[in-house]
């Protein structure tokens, strides 16, 4: 009886000490607020529906980090559960015209779809997309009429949109690209995150943080 009594505290123990390990493991692979991520300030309103998270990716085509990181994104878009909503703002850095670029696409539909075609353009291809004739003879390719392009590249509504991004862009305190924002409050990148693959985790991380605030 008394040996049964000694194992059962020994094992009682031994879970314990288990468990604080876990705990303590956790707590250091948490992301940190000033490494990993900062919080936004002020925080900045979302237009995400309501019940739904928002998620920002700060991009620009011409960064070569935005295309090692596209990919990967991509695939992590496509897990998202229903209550995330992503959306993607062009910064304006670099040449401007990638950003009337993208959102003339966007204009027509079309910037999710060619999104990677873009990118491929320009970084494998070395084609730099920057006159409106590179980039319809680029489209042309994946069924984008060249009348309908620059219509929508010359409208108000495309520049309405690029003075939009330029001003979100500089609420949330973008320096740099790829940078991602989580539901108006938090703000992270793959250089503050130390990889893509860190990054994405760090933005899991956040998005569960934002579920578990609104139950």
């Amino acid at each position: 009886m008394i040996d049964a009594r000694r194992r059962w505290m020994i094992a009682a123990a031994t879970a314990a000490v288990a468990a604080s390990l876990a705990r303590q493991a956790a707590a250091q692979d948490a992301p940190r607020e000033g490494r990993d991520y900062r919080l936004v300030r002020p925080p900045q309103s979302t237009e995400a529906p309501a019940g739904k998270i928002e998620v920002i990716e700060f991009f620009w085509y011409g960064c070569p980090h935005c295309n090692s990181l596209e990919p990967l994104l991509t695939d992590w878009v496509k897990k998202l559960p229903a209550d995330v909503a992503f959306r993607r703002i062009h910064v304006p850095f670099g040449d401007r015209r990638h950003q009337q670029l993208h959102y003339t696409l966007e204009a027509l539909g079309k910037a999710d779809a060619l999104g990677d075609r873009i990118f491929h353009a320009i970084h494998v291809d070395n084609d730099r997309l920057d006159t409106v004739d590179r980039m319809t003879a680029l489209l042309s390719r994946f069924g984008v009429d060249r009348k309908q392009f620059v219509d929508a590249w010359e409208s108000f509504a495309v520049r309405t949109k690029m003075r939009r991004a330029a001003q979100v862009s500089e609420a949330y305190g973008v320096d740099g690209v790829p940078a991602m924002a989580v539901n108006g409050k938090y703000y992270t990148s793959p250089s503050m995150a130390g990889s893509n693959q860190g990054a994405l985790r760090v933005m899991d991380w956040l998005v569960a943080q934002e579920r578990r605030a609104a139950k």
